[in-house]
């Protein structure tokens, strides 16, 4: 699908950088049902949902016009209708509001702790020894029921070097019959760790919140704070942004279609993808001074200009993924073994890709035509044209192509913006502080859609802010889509998703 700002069939482009693309609301019990009934009969999708301790929130998206909402509840009495009873991807998210804030979803169909591993206290506000989790007050994973059926339990803890989640498998024989995941063992408190914050801090803090995507986390962050400012970066910032999130999302998509392979017993796609990702990651240090790009994103502009020695290497190295791309193409799809094992394995149907509202690879791989930056839109991608991976396979394989789609796009986007990069000042003063003031944005990473919302308080720190990872609405997704499959090809799937669980454990 090819996205050109003076298509009128392609998604709905940006509007300019000034417009606000979202509008806040505040309802009361009626109107949050209302926005509930909108979501689970999908004339909207479920952005977010989440709280600052005395509110509730939901930021939804229409699908006939793709405008973003903020719909907040009151809750002085500690208690909200639940989301998830009738649009169950909330469900994840109403426990962890329950876990972090005590905050009842009432009606809900789970309201065991997704956070909270029993260990903070915040359900017992007495904190007594007796109320920490113990083998007699364990999670409650759903049984193996029959007689051929049995669980095979695999982590937190991982032969690899990943991150910690728990997965428990129920199992006939060596068929999957139902996955249940358990995360939330990398919380780092980023909700309490934002407020109060002062703007240095907490964007360092977002850039950090999953390090494989920290481009686009500080991207995101940074339109959420100049949009409460009311402030305009510079054009050249603008476009420099664009640059570095292009290039973290070829560096991450080589690198993941390389792990996939790798999963699959074919190390010699590991090795050509990782050669190119290490070019791109040589690439980001010598044009930005760092090579994931940390913290080079900042509100009001960027921190660091791209001097034209780094336009001559960026593109010599796109001449060389020009090369190394056709040929990776047909190294994947003309090994038989390869697809033996991607084609037919690890299905999401496009009805749950639909409901879930899942974005990125993911997403496109299973029917659904979203990405953040054509859908919704901003600058500078609303002046690019650009052509949008999509498949309704659903399976490993599908995801694959999917990605090797992403990686010409981005090649295309970086040689426009290389071509039409603007010159001038790279940071905009933010001038006073609007405290109060609101501000929310959603930026395209790798792995889809990332929303940020934050509030400023009257000294330009932050008062509350959250930030969400698309990982939210696809580790669900994950267990159906492995429903089936045998367990071996369980590293296959998860890494064809690649969630994050550092971005999802917030």
């Amino acid at each position: 699908m090819l996205f050109t700002p003076e298509d009128p069939n392609s998604t709905a482009p940006a509007p300019a950088a000034s417009c606000r693309p979202w509008a806040r609301e505040t309802v009361d019990d009626a109107g949050w049902r209302a926005a509930i009934e909108e979501i689970a009969g999908r004339k909207a999708d479920l952005l977010s949902l989440w709280s600052d301790g005395a509110h509730v929130f939901m930021a939804i998206v229409g699908r006939a016009t793709p405008k973003i909402r903020l719909v907040s509840l009151d809750c002085p009495q500690g208690h909200f209708p639940s989301v998830g009873v009738r649009h169950p991807p909330a469900l994840r998210q109403e426990r962890t509001i329950a876990d972090l804030y005590g905050l009842t979803p009432e009606g809900s169909p789970d309201t065991r702790r997704w956070l909270d591993h029993g260990r903070w206290g915040l359900r017992h506000p007495d904190g007594e020894a007796a109320q920490i989790e113990t083998a007699s007050d364990a999670y409650q994973f759903s049984p193996a029921e029959g007689a051929p059926l049995h669980q095979i339990p695999v982590g937190p803890v991982h032969a690899g070097i990943i991150e910690p989640g728990h997965f428990r498998f129920s199992c006939n024989g060596e068929v999957v019959v139902r996955l249940e995941e358990r995360l939330g063992f990398v919380h780092k408190g980023v909700d309490s760790l934002m407020a109060g914050a002062p703007l240095d801090k907490a964007a360092k803090l977002a850039a950090r919140v999953s390090g494989d995507s920290t481009v686009a986390y500080s991207f995101a962050f940074a339109r959420a704070v100049e949009a409460a400012y009311g402030v305009e970066p510079p054009p050249r910032a603008v476009w420099l942004r664009a640059l570095m999130a292009e290039i973290e999302r070829l560096a991450n998509h080589f690198g993941d279609i390389g792990a996939i392979c790798n999963d699959a017993a074919f190390a010699l796609m590991l090795a050509q993808c990782g050669l190119v990702r290490e070019k791109l990651l040589r690439a980001a240090a010598a044009c930005f001074g760092h090579r994931l790009m940390m913290d080079r994103i900042t509100p009001g502009g960027v921190a660091v200009d791209l001097s034209e020695e780094g336009v001559t290497t960026l593109r010599s190295l796109l001449e060389r993924i020009a090369v190394m791309t056709p040929r990776l193409v047909a190294l994947y799809g003309d090994t038989t073994s390869l697809q033996d094992r991607t084609v037919g394995t690890g299905v999401l149907s496009a009805e749950l890709a639909s409901q879930y509202a899942c974005g990125g690879f993911v997403g496109r791989a299973s029917g659904r035509r979203f990405d953040a930056r054509a859908t919704i839109g901003y600058a500078p991608y609303d002046a690019l044209s650009f052509e949008l991976g999509e498949s309704t396979g659903g399976d490993v394989d599908a995801r694959v192509w999917v990605r090797f789609d992403e990686v010409r796009a981005s090649v295309e986007i970086i040689e426009q913006i290389l071509d039409r990069l603007p010159h001038g000042p790279i940071q905009a003063d933010l001038g006073a502080a609007p405290g109060g003031a609101e501000g929310a944005a959603l930026v395209e990473g790798f792995r889809g859609d990332i929303f940020v919302w934050l509030r400023l308080a009257a000294d330009g720190r932050i008062e509350r802010a959250h930030l969400r990872d698309p990982s939210w609405f696809q580790w669900p997704l994950l267990e159906a889509a492995i429903k089936g499959n045998i367990v071996a090809d369980f590293p296959l799937c998860n890494k064809s998703f690649n969630c994050s669980y550092s971005g999802h454990d917030l």
